[in-house]
């Protein structure tokens, strides 16, 4: 408890001045400080720059205070204990020296040269010692004048052992260290947990920060964009009603001269030279280019939601990374012929079918693994790497699954999962299949559970693009990381034969798959685990 409660008054101190925050902001880096620090800092210096990350800012910031961080950091204030006043030695005659213990037998609170004999003297050590406290007189019965050294559950009061057999006999009385221990740790539970939440609200609102400033970029950034086309199709416009008025004054002065010769003989000749084809622009041309800027600025729109919709992904991932866990494979539900490495992080489809005792853990018919650890009441997320791999299976599985023969994949049965078969078919094995359009070949697949809202979403981490979410789930077991890294199709095809020709199976899948044997590989990275085939 102690631990997580010191990490978060860490993380509610400024940087600049080590000392909690006064008026927090943020920079759009997502750190935060003090205003006056930082104000101060950058008026120190050549740079508008994050003092933590060192990122440079082209224009200073306008710094707004984070109200959600000051009151997370002015409600801490408000939990945390106050400075005990000094208890001085009730012995001590000249200069008083600070007291180490208070005695509740003798109501005396001594320095370490004169709690010496409650130390050695056999009498004394029976007396009650504790901490130094200046007003002993709140730990003595008032009406017994007796050390107040046990607890009454059912009055909710300090008692002392005489009042244990007269107003409070037959209570349930707990010695009163018992008492403040479990008292002491239900606070601290109840802080630890206010304190997580608070710090989940923080980091909500600077996802959403960093979003709403994405979209305030590929806002401006679109709006720069439209004006300059729009400019470029005024200058356009322009010449072309400049085009037009010259060849209407050209119009007119051979109207004129046709009007001054219509009287000669040469009438035709004169008329056929006059009027030859001249090099004008069709007015049409104006609405062209108007539908033509319209469905540059769709263009730009479907663009920018596109951008907005991966800038959504992202945050959605860096948020979800908070709840990384790391994945060890567990060796009892590997089907036989799947392969572990010594340290659990890697599992390739083997070439022999392995004598393995057949626990009821073991999956018997279907390729398929099982994290070692299960979860529940709680949130997850690992990754695993598919790069170059044609057929997979991946989601999570619930404990109580059926392992033996031929199981399907369906929520009902406690599965959800997505898969990749013949190298582009992508389906949610939802029952009934859900086909699945993606955009791009997903080489690192994202999968996050939230336990008690019943989702499994599953993510395109490179692409940073949404691949699948089974919603409105109830879950009614531990879940465990799932694995299917598939056998070859000759394989899968021999694993439709009848039962009679499983005895066969060690020398049919020697020569079956030594030449084409697939491999997986579940690898470490700096904070989750990968699952990367080759």
């Amino acid at each position: 408890m102690s631990s997580c409660s010191g990490t978060m008054t860490e993380e509610l101190h400024c940087s600049i001045c080590l000392d909690m925050f006064t008026d927090p902001v943020s920079t759009p880096c997502g750190h935060n400080f003090c205003k006056t620090c930082l104000n101060k800092h950058w008026d120190n210096s050549q740079t508008c720059n994050c003092p933590y990350c060192k990122e440079t800012f082209k224009q200073r910031p306008d710094l707004k205070i984070n109200t959600t961080l000051r009151e997370i950091v002015d409600h801490y204030k408000e939990k945390s204990p106050e400075k005990k006043p000094e208890v001085l030695c009730d012995i001590c005659e000249e200069t008083k020296l600070k007291a180490l213990k208070s005695c509740l037998v003798c109501q005396s609170s001594y320095c370490e040269t004169h709690l010496e004999p409650h130390l050695r003297v056999t009498g004394l050590k029976k007396h009650r010692l504790m901490e130094a406290v200046s007003n002993l007189e709140d730990y003595i019965c008032q009406k017994h004048e007796r050390p107040l050294e046990l607890f009454c559950r059912d009055d909710q009061t300090c008692v002392c052992t005489i009042c244990t057999v007269t107003d409070h006999k037959s209570h349930n009385t707990v010695p009163l260290e018992e008492h403040t221990d479990n008292t002491t740790n239900n606070l601290l539970i109840d802080l630890v947990e206010q304190i997580k939440t608070e710090k989940e609200k923080v980091s909500c609102v600077e996802l959403f920060t960093d979003l709403i400033r994405s979209i305030e970029r590929c806002q401006t950034e679109e709006l720069d964009m439209t004006e300059e086309q729009q400019k470029a199709a005024e200058e356009e416009e322009q010449e072309l009603i400049e085009d037009l008025e010259r060849e209407i004054t050209k119009l007119k002065i051979r109207n004129t001269k046709l009007e001054q010769i219509s009287q000669t003989e040469d009438v035709i000749q004169i008329y056929s030279s006059l009027c030859s084809p001249t090099n004008t622009r069709n007015c049409p041309e104006i609405s062209i280019k108007t539908h033509k800027n319209l469905e540059i600025l769709r263009r730009a729109l479907t663009q920018m939601k596109g951008i907005l919709n991966k800038k959504l992904t992202q945050t959605e991932l860096k948020w979800m990374r908070q709840y990384a866990v790391d994945v060890t494979l567990d060796p009892d539900t590997a089907h036989p012929q799947l392969i572990l490495s010594d340290d659990g992080k890697q599992v390739r489809c083997g070439d022999i079918w392995q004598k393995l005792p057949n626990n009821p853990e073991r999956f018997d018919h279907s390729p398929y693994v099982l994290g070692k650890e299960g979860f529940s009441s709680r949130r997850l997320y690992f990754e695993v790497q598919v790069k170059r791999k044609t057929n997979w299976t991946l989601g999570v599985a619930q404990e109580s699954i059926n392992r033996k023969g031929v199981i399907k994949l369906r929520p009902s049965n406690g599965f959800w999962t997505v898969q990749l078969r013949n190298e582009n078919e992508y389906k949610a094995l939802a029952g009934p299949t859900v086909s699945l359009s993606l955009r791009v070949k997903p080489q690192r697949v994202g999968v996050f559970v939230d336990y008690e809202e019943g989702l499994v979403s599953f993510y395109d981490v490179e692409s940073s693009s949404h691949i699948y979410s089974y919603t409105g789930q109830s879950f009614t077991d531990k879940l465990y990381p799932y694995f299917g890294p598939s056998l070859s199709y000759a394989v899968a095809m021999f694993m439709q034969l009848p039962p009679v020709f499983l005895g066969l199976a060690p020398c049919i899948l020697n020569y079956l798959l030594v030449p084409c044997v697939k491999s997986v590989h579940l690898s470490s990275s700096s904070w989750v685990p990968s699952l990367r085939t080759w």
